[in-house]
């Protein structure tokens, strides 16, 4: 009986157990079972790295910026060409060689407004007779050349049109080291390239502008840049524009794993200067500054390597005015940690003259704030307009290619109406014909400002020949009396 009874409780528990999973598998929602045992998807945006491994993603932001890329294509005349980096790495000499008349260069550039200004390099349309945009449409333009300015290499055209598609601008400040970018322009005339990298480092100084007045701060990658490039846009994975490309680092001419872009935040300003004013109004502390590096501290006996080291303070300047002395550790500007030359130009390059800042600096080891109102390269707080030339005291014009030929020279503009300036201080007669200012040959009566631009606080040597056939030559500084 016993057995039995075991037997038969036990026949009902396997059959109760039975029942239970039956009715388990019946009423419950497949679906809902397959859904607990997944893991959800994690949304991960396209600068941050992935704990996965996996890659980012840049798709949206190239699809969005390459759209506000232009091709910048210029024509040279023979006289006026000086051997263009782009049409000579394509071409080579032999190719120039088979066009006498003309030649052709090619370069990029950047949408910044929907009514058609675009911003590029000033070398890619330097000295051009004839700019023409291509958009990525493949709609065509002829483009007027607004301003240029030597000092960041940057140039403002215009298209005539209306909705056009511009490039939204980042901010170049937030930037972070290794966060993930994009390079897109027309290397080697092929339109539209896209090319990713990180950035490398920021406020980098390489020394390839020239000049006292130049300010080079780039930003560093390693996003693959050729000629054809120059004028194109950096951007970060939101496609928005944080940099204008412009350089490269090669002992070959091409890519080999660094290029440099100018940072939005000093294209904003000088593209804005030259819109409203027609050449940048630059502001100047009025200093002489060398970055603070273990030779420098030890030099001079500083304890901590940090800030900029104020060489020399000019006479009657913003900083003498405010306080600042020789000897001086600069630590930041306007709230902005400095630590290098190139960092301390590229903050104070976003103001005008005119605006007051607070710079803190450190003496005798003591920290302390200080205020001082900017000035223009004249020393002054005034809007310089493109006609502040007019202190030369002279006009200019271009001269015909029968005194060309007259003359033997091939290029030149010449000083005319001479009335009380500098030239007429320094003895320059009309008629004189300018061929080289400084190492900026002289072609058109733009080429004047041009290369005036780059040296006004420098000493300036001009050469050139008068109708007779005699050379001369004048040096003299451009420092103007207020």
């Amino acid at each position: 009986m016993m057995v039995k009874s075991f037997l038969g409780k036990l026949f009902t528990a396997i059959l109760g157990g039975a029942i239970a999973v039956l009715l388990f598998v019946f009423f419950t929602d497949k679906k809902e079972r397959i859904i607990t045992v997944q893991e959800s998807p994690t949304v991960q945006m396209a600068n941050l790295p992935t704990s996965s491994g996996q890659q980012v993603d840049l798709t949206y932001a190239a699809e969005l910026s390459v759209k506000s890329v232009v091709h910048v294509k210029t024509l040279y005349s023979r006289e006026n060409y000086q051997g263009n980096q782009f049409y000579d790495f394509l071409f080579g000499e032999q190719g120039r060689r088979t066009q006498p008349k003309q030649s052709l260069g090619s370069g990029s550039g950047v949408i910044i407004s929907d009514d058609g200004y675009i911003v590029t390099n000033n070398h890619v349309v330097k000295q051009s007779d004839k700019i023409e945009v291509v958009l990525h449409d493949k709609r065509v333009f002829n483009a007027k050349l607004i301003g240029q300015d030597v000092s960041t290499d940057l140039a403002l055209l215009k298209i005539e049109g209306e909705e056009f598609p511009e490039m939204e601008i980042g901010k170049s400040d937030d930037l972070k080291l290794g966060e993930w970018v994009l390079a897109v322009g027309n290397p080697f005339n092929l339109t539209s390239t896209v090319t990713a990298g990180i950035i490398s480092a920021k406020s980098r100084n390489i020394g390839i502008m020239g000049g006292r007045m130049s300010i080079e701060s780039f930003l560093q990658t390693d996003a693959a840049v050729n000629p054809g490039n120059s004028g194109g846009a950096l951007v970060n994975s939101k496609g928005q524009l944080i940099g204008i490309n412009t350089a490269i680092e090669s002992r070959t001419g091409s890519y080999s794993g660094y290029s440099f872009a100018i940072p939005v935040t000093i294209v904003e300003k000088v593209i804005g200067d030259l819109k409203k004013y027609g050449e940048v109004q630059r502001a100047f502390i009025g200093v002489s500054i060398r970055t603070v590096d273990a030779n420098l501290a030890d030099e001079f006996k500083i304890e901590k390597i940090e800030g900029v080291y104020v060489a020399g303070v000019n006479a009657d300047g913003a900083a003498e005015e405010g306080g600042i002395e020789t000897g001086d550790i600069i630590l930041d500007v306007a709230g902005k940690v400095v630590n290098s030359s190139a960092e301390l130009q590229e903050q104070v390059s976003k103001y005008h003259p005119g605006d007051e800042i607070s710079v803190l600096i450190k003496r005798d080891g003591e920290k302390k704030q200080i205020d001082i109102i900017l000035r223009n390269r004249l020393g002054n707080t005034e809007v310089l307009k493109a006609t502040d030339l007019d202190f030369l005291g002279a006009e200019f014009e271009p001269i015909s290619s029968e005194d060309k030929n007259k003359l033997q020279i091939n290029r030149g503009v010449r000083v005319k109406n001479l009335r009380s300036g500098k030239f007429k201080e320094e003895n320059i007669k009309e008629g004189f014909i300018i061929y080289k200012i400084n190492e900026t040959p002289i072609y058109k009566v733009s080429d004047v400002r041009e290369a005036l631009q780059s040296v006004k606080d420098e000493g300036v040597f001009i050469s050139g020949i008068y109708p007779n056939g005699t050379h001369k030559y004048y040096a003299f500084s451009l420092n103007r009396k207020e």
